[in-house]
């Protein structure tokens, strides 16, 4: 019953080359499209492995180098720390293992802000060795955009004056998704964002959360049908269209701003795809982390909310600089993240997955993640098992478009 989402290009080489050049989109009906930076290929597939290795060709006019969100342990593919930025038109090799299935994303935009465009990121999908019982399988990618009046977009911390704020789903303006009665699609909903935590609502239908941050997640419906992403979070939903023929979801979103209508789930009048819908879904394959065992673990403080002199920008950054921390491999390390900005930060974890410990640290919420929104003057505390050797980016930024990127690191030893 599982339907294969498209397959890349990229994946029909034995070492896949990702592109990245100048490209175009159209964001303002009756405008010329938009310069953008993105990848030649609109999505990756790989199927699970030890190792899968890339070749990355830059064809920009400034040095980038490949982010990868959610794929713990990929030490060879560090930015910045075992990668180093290619230049304009070089190009590099690079190795991530894909040991899970999962939802993964890649971009060039750690040394991208105030640049001359912005630049897309490109979704990864390494689907599951078992059958996974949904009909459809679809991408749901979220973007936004400062768009000045005649329609072309600027990269983050430019000047924003009389730019306006705008939002694409998959690279179009308010797409439509059409499903028949009792069918089961499974959304990967990725916050593709520069910098907003968003909130997704999927109006008249039931969203059954299944993975967050490309790990499994003991399965949970969507309180009000609603969920939020921080920038380049993930969440895996099976949705069972039950709606009469005809009938319209919209898909809101709402940035802290304002609610607007981005997409939506049109059930259509052909035949019900089955009688009744199909019963409530297992969870997905674990991954089968370690356990945490936070009596004896290692606990550090960390702090954001501003530049400081601890924090360095993503083009200033030297793996000379004093690490955050240094863990010990094996160990449980908690970490108490305090935001001290005005508005909400968030926090991108590199090397390791973390669970999010409840308030009293005796307990944990049911997922794992790779990305957290912190709100202002708040505290939450994450724990992870340092299961990886070596040097790992901790990447933090307020949720604002003029904020910086920022960045520490620390090790695993």
């Amino acid at each position: 019953m599982t339907s294969a989402l498209p397959s890349s290009p990229a994946a029909a080489f034995r070492v896949p080359m990702l592109r990245a050049r100048a490209d175009t989109v159209a964001l303002l009906p009756g405008e010329p499209e938009s310069p953008v930076w993105a990848f030649d290929t609109a999505t990756l597939r790989f199927s699970r492995s030890d190792r899968q290795e890339i070749t990355f060709e830059n064809g920009l006019p400034i040095p980038a180098v490949v982010n990868w969100r959610g794929i713990s342990g990929a030490r060879a593919a560090e930015p910045l720390l075992s990668q180093a930025a290619v230049a304009p038109g070089g190009n590099g090799g690079l190795e991530i293992p894909l040991r899970h299935a999962g939802t993964f994303l890649c971009d060039i935009r750690l040394l991208g802000d105030g640049a001359a465009r912005p630049s897309r990121p490109l979704p990864l999908v390494v689907p599951e060795s078992e059958p996974v019982a949904v009909d459809r399988d679809e991408f749901f990618l979220v973007e936004d955009w400062r768009l000045r009046p005649d329609g072309s977009a600027i990269a983050p911390v430019s000047q924003a004056k009389d730019a306006q704020p705008s939002y694409t789903v998959n690279g179009l303006r308010s797409p439509d998704f059409t499903a028949r009665v009792n069918e089961r699609l499974r959304f990967r909903f990725i916050n593709g964002c520069q910098r907003s935590v968003i909130a997704l609502k999927l109006q008249a239908q039931e969203v059954r959360v299944m993975a967050i941050d490309g790990y499994p997640a003991e399965p949970f419906l969507a309180r009000n049908n609603a969920f939020a992403v921080p920038p380049g979070g993930r969440v895996d939903a099976f949705v069972d269209v039950t709606s009469p023929p005809g009938s319209i979801s919209s898909v809101l979103l709402h940035d802290g701003r304002e609610v607007r209508s981005v997409a939506r789930l049109i059930t259509s009048n052909d035949p019900p795809a089955r009688e009744k819908a199909l019963p409530t879904p297992l969870p997905l394959t674990s991954n089968d982390l370690p356990r945490l065992e936070l009596k004896n673990a290692s606990r550090f403080d960390l702090t954001s909310g501003g530049a400081g002199p601890d924090w360095i920008a993503p083009t200033k950054f030297a793996a000379s600089a004093p690490p955050a921390f240094r863990a010990k491999a094996g160990r449980t390390i908690v970490l108490a993240l305090t935001n001290r900005a005005e508005i909400a930060t968030v926090f991108h974890l590199h090397g390791h997955h973390f669970r999010l410990l409840d308030r009293l640290d005796d307990g944990w919420k049911p997922f794992w993640l790779d990305s957290l929104a912190i709100e202002p003057g708040q505290t939450q505390r994450i724990a992870f098992a340092a299961e990886f050797a070596g040097r790992w980016l901790i990447e933090s930024g307020a949720a604002d478009w003029a904020a910086p990127r920022l960045l520490k690191w620390y090790s695993v030893e």
